[in-house]
């Protein structure tokens, strides 16, 4: 049991499926900010054994109010200053067996600034990224030719994954399962309609996902055209597809995050319609 500077009475402890609702709640308080950490509980619910990951719950007075999730990814959600001191606590006592830190850009900066001490040295720590979202259609003309990635066309998307997230993270997802996981998740994307792309001549010249999914809110990963077709508006008429088809489709507001530095991503979104409404930072090990 803790104690807050008022002398309320607060504690942490691992969230159940009896927690469910009151999580959900909280995320709910930001949709936008907040659809990964909410899908993977409404799809999975609370127990880790399921959901791949804890989630810590911080509770003042009885009540749930900061949240964090931790699995490959370490999450804060609405996480009060206290609340991030007892998840660093905890997370300095675990051990550090996450890839990543990400989320809202206060409180994961306050979460690492407690943790650096204590853990090893990360690859690279991105500040500054603009979460984005889209609620109206797109401002420009959607490419026609963007549709649902078919199963069959796996063999053909899969070198798109992998190239374009060796790009974005730094490191291949080709792990020691010799990818087996990863192209798991590529499959399961393409299973439930979730990823699309411009395929020509089996070449991907377009690829986005929507990686989570609410009932009120979706987010776009993955977005890739290959080096040599860059420039030549794909990804802007690409993801104004995409926003189109998951605003009909799948939730009221698309968003994304993207890095600070890469300036022709963040001016195809903007001529899409998307806006900035937060900043995110991402702690890369």
């Amino acid at each position: 049991m803790l104690r807050t500077r008022a002398g309320q009475q607060s504690s942490l402890r691992v969230l159940t499926n009896r927690d469910r609702d009151e999580a959900l709640s909280l995320c709910e308080r930001d949709p936008v900010a907040n659809v990964f950490v909410s899908s993977r509980i409404r799809a999975s619910g609370l127990d880790p054994m399921r959901l791949g990951a804890q989630v810590w719950g911080y509770f003042r007075a009885g009540q749930l109010i900061s949240l964090c999730y931790v699995g490959a990814n370490m999450v804060p959600v609405q996480a009060v200053p206290e609340a991030v001191a007892a998840f660093a606590e905890r997370a300095r006592l675990t051990g550090r067996r996450c890839s990543s830190i990400a989320g809202p850009a206060e409180p994961v900066a306050d979460l690492w600034n407690r943790l650096a001490p204590f853990w090893d040295s990360p690859r690279e720590i991105r500040q500054n990224q603009p979460l984005m979202a889209i609620s109206a259609g797109p401002s420009v003309p959607p490419d026609p030719l963007v549709r649902p990635v078919r199963t069959e066309e796996i063999p053909i998307l899969l070198p798109a994954s992998i190239a374009m997230f060796t790009e974005e993270v730094g490191v291949s997802p080709i792990g020691p399962d010799g990818g087996a996981a990863y192209r798991a998740r590529v499959a399961e994307l393409v299973a439930a309609g979730r990823s699309f792309a411009r395929i020509a001549d089996g070449q991907v010249m377009f690829k986005a996902d929507v990686g989570a999914v609410t009932p009120l809110a979706c987010q776009v990963q993955g977005v890739w055209v290959p080096p040599a077709l860059r420039g030549r508006g794909l990804a802007t008429h690409g993801m104004a597809a995409v926003a189109a088809i998951a605003l009909r489709t799948l939730a009221p507001v698309v968003s994304l995050y993207v890095n600070d530095f890469n300036a022709p991503a963040r001016a195809a979104y903007r001529k899409v319609g998307f806006t900035e409404v937060g900043t995110f930072t991402s702690v890369l090990f």
